[in-house]
């Protein structure tokens, strides 16, 4: 299989499983991955389950279609907010319901357990802007500057990697944490881990990482 041939399925697959464990609902959310000049990114109203590689379309890094027959995503500007800005190299977007139920309500998301810190942090709020606008691409990417998730404004999340599966995890890992806020926010006032916790952590996983289990 060709490299294009398995970006396409790999962002289908990855779409009908956001779709499947509840990070996105019917048309919503989007995928892309940035290969050299292009971006192959999901297709705009076409539900996950009906999209198949041949959907995929391509565009270029001005938002240009290129490729596909269908229409892509009304968010392009998002994805290449991204791609201008950081070294990602994949995006996924979703609408997943804890993550977007906080961000009616809260302007960080605060480092309640310590997988935060592969986020890159506490996960900042992008504010709201109407989807597929310049002025929501340029919200992301502020908000993304230094991490590698972002919360919508009473819209979704933004999570992005280095491989589309990597984006795809943190993007698990960002609703699992909302998760985790809104039910601590149910029983009590939950006990937030300073940014010294976070250093520790970090640190510990390079050790981990380089130094191997000691």
């Amino acid at each position: 299989m060709n490299d294009d041939a398995a970006h396409r399925a790999e962002l289908v697959a990855l779409a009908r499983r956001a779709s499947t464990e509840g990070l996105s609902s019917g048309t919503s959310g989007n995928l892309s991955v940035r290969v050299d000049d292009s971006v192959l990114i999901t297709p705009s109203s076409l539900d996950p389950d009906d999209t198949g590689p041949a959907d995929i379309c391509v565009v270029d890094l001005t938002g240009q279609q290129v490729a596909g027959e269908r229409r892509p995503s009304s968010e392009v500007p998002m994805h290449l907010a991204v791609y201008r800005t950081t070294s990602a190299t994949a995006v996924v977007h979703t609408h997943s319901p804890f993550a977007t139920a906080l961000s009616v309500t809260i302007d960080e998301l605060p480092a309640v357990h310590y997988n935060i810190a592969a986020l890159g942090g506490p996960v900042r709020v992008a504010p709201y802007a109407t989807f597929g606008s310049d002025e929501l691409a340029a919200n992301i990417a502020a908000a993304l500057d230094g991490r590698v998730a972002a919360i919508l404004q009473n819209h979704g999340t933004i999570a992005v990697g280095r491989t589309l599966r990597q984006a795809f995890d943190r993007a698990v890992m960002l609703e699992w944490l909302c998760a985790l806020y809104w039910r601590a926010l149910q029983v009590g006032t939950p006990r937030i881990l300073t940014e010294a916790d976070l250093d520790a952590v970090r640190t510990q996983s390079q050790r981990l990482r380089y130094g191997g289990a000691r």
